[in-house]
């Protein structure tokens, strides 16, 4: 695997690729990897025959009184895992590379709608930064497929509008959550749980779970059990942002005859925010 720090090299490489005819997946991170991301990079292998992963720590996607300066940084580690994982090229930029007049003087991409519900509501001008960076990575590794983990099902729902609305030409994957073995979705994040609350932590993917079922079984009274969802992740310690059952398609308010569902999830936990969801297809 070959590590590069500059657009121009990352531009050299991919192109020399396509000039042989070769199809080039692409996974951006922002590192700290763990094996949910190593699956993104084995997906990736199914998708094409050249593989660029990114790692950079975008400070356009997190707020003021977010973890930006302390979101936790591997890139020794990073580096190994890639490796191991068949990667072929990793792109690790620094801020002047990818924003040169600064992050907050750079244009930016709104994706109106999908940008402000769920995780936008409580997180302003965050998927406006996941946009930027996500566009500007695509314009500069110029990969034929870019694989997201569905764990982000809101970020995965956005990128998937924006490529679809400018009209990039890269096909968007999205690669099934990984889990530890008692459930909890993995995440960067969940190292900041303490032991006690890594211990709690299951209960997102059991109350997802269960409401999933009631889908399944037909039940339509989706603000019932968005509140039934909400108390219970209330009275298991958690603090909830929101508990949402949405169309799997756009995140629009479901209705009765909607086949393909998400039911969707951020709450607190101690110093963790953590996001989940279930698809339901009925």
């Amino acid at each position: 695997m070959e590590t590069v720090t500059t657009i121009a090299a990352v531009h050299a490489r991919v192109r020399a690729w396509h000039k042989e005819g070769l199809r080039v997946a692409f996974v951006p991170t922002m590192g700290n990897l763990h094996p949910g991301h190593v699956s993104l990079i084995e997906a990736a292998r199914r998708h094409g025959e050249r593989f660029v992963a990114s790692i950079f720590v975008n400070p356009m996607q997190f707020g003021p009184n977010e973890d930006f300066a302390h979101y936790p940084r591997t890139p020794t580690q990073d580096e190994r895992m890639l490796a191991e994982a068949g990667c072929n090229l990793m792109f690790m930029p620094d801020v002047a590379e990818i924003y040169p007049n600064g992050a907050e003087r750079a244009t930016r991409i709104d994706v109106p709608g999908l940008s402000r519900i769920l995780c936008g509501e409580f997180r302003p001008g965050h998927f406006e930064g996941v946009a930027t960076i996500v566009a500007k990575l695509f314009h500069i590794v110029e990969p034929d497929v870019a694989v997201f983990g569905e764990k982000d099902f809101q970020q995965l729902t956005v990128i998937r509008r924006m490529v679809a609305d400018l009209c990039i030409p890269v096909q968007v994957i999205g690669a099934p959550t990984v889990r530890d073995a008692d459930g909890l979705a993995m995440s960067s994040r969940n190292q900041y749980l303490t032991p006690q609350e890594r211990a709690l932590a299951p209960r997102i993917y059991e109350i997802l779970t269960a409401t999933a079922k009631r889908l399944q079984a037909g039940d339509n009274e989706f603000a019932s059990m968005e509140r039934a969802g909400c108390q219970a992740l209330e009275a298991a310690g958690f603090k909830p942002d929101y508990f949402a059952v949405r169309q799997a398609v756009d995140l629009s308010a479901p209705k009765p005859d909607t086949s393909h569902l998400v039911v969707l999830t951020a709450a607190r936990l101690g110093k963790a925010r953590l996001i989940d969801n279930v698809q339901v297809r009925r």
